[in-house]
Parts: structure tokens; sequence; C-alpha cells
């Protein structure tokens, strides 16, 4: 995939997640979440030409973006949507924390495409 599918891939399946949420399908909501966080961290990846193959790979992502911008928020949102991905197994969150974590990861969206202008 490239920079541009990994981003759109991150925003449909933030919109879809926003729908499997609506229809009250919180393991489903939950793991379009994550996915949505995966995708938006391969791209940036991606675009900065680093490895993101492997699942363990979106920590070290995280941990370079946190050191390079700054922001220790990108590693408590990316959290947040490792919960996520968690509750897709074990479907202990309510819908009122799913829908919160969506917008966490709609937050790390809104913090990392802008990092896709940069060269």
């Amino acid at each position: 995939m490239t920079t541009q599918q990994y981003q759109q891939a991150s925003e449909h399946f933030l919109a879809q997640a926003r729908r499997e949420l609506a229809d009250g399908d919180l393991p489903q909501a939950s793991e379009k979440g994550w996915a949505a966080a995966a995708q938006i961290l391969k791209a940036v990846a991606d675009h900065r030409g680093w490895e993101h193959s492997r699942h363990r790979l979106h920590l070290v992502t995280v941990s370079r973006l946190r050191a390079e911008t700054g922001d220790g928020d990108i590693r408590r949102l990316f959290n947040t949507a490792s919960a996520l991905h968690e509750n897709f197994y074990e479907n202990t969150m309510p819908a009122f924390e799913v829908a919160e974590s969506l917008d966490d990861v709609e937050a790390l969206l809104n913090k990392l495409l802008p990092l896709l202008d940069r060269t």
C-alpha cells in the first residue's frame, strides 16, 4: 500500500467504527477504531521511509513521533487505540467508553495527518 492508501484506509476505518458503534456492535467498533489508528501510523511511517511491516513497530513509530514532535498525547492516544484492540477480544468496555475512545482515535488522526504534509 502507499502512504495515501494507508491514510484513506485510516479515515475509512474510523467512519466504519462510528457506524458500528451506532449499530451497537462494540467489538467491531473497537477493532475498526484500532485499525484507523494503526493505518495512520503506517501512513506516517511509510511517508518517512520507516519500517512498519510488524505490529510491534507501531510502538517504535509512536516513540519516534513523540520524540520528533514533543507531543506526549501521541502516546496516550495510541494507548487508547490499543485498549480498543483489546476490547475487540474482551468486549468489556461500555458504549460510552468506546465512543470516547473513538474520539481519541480521531484526535490521533488529526495530530498525525499534518505530518504527512511534511517532507
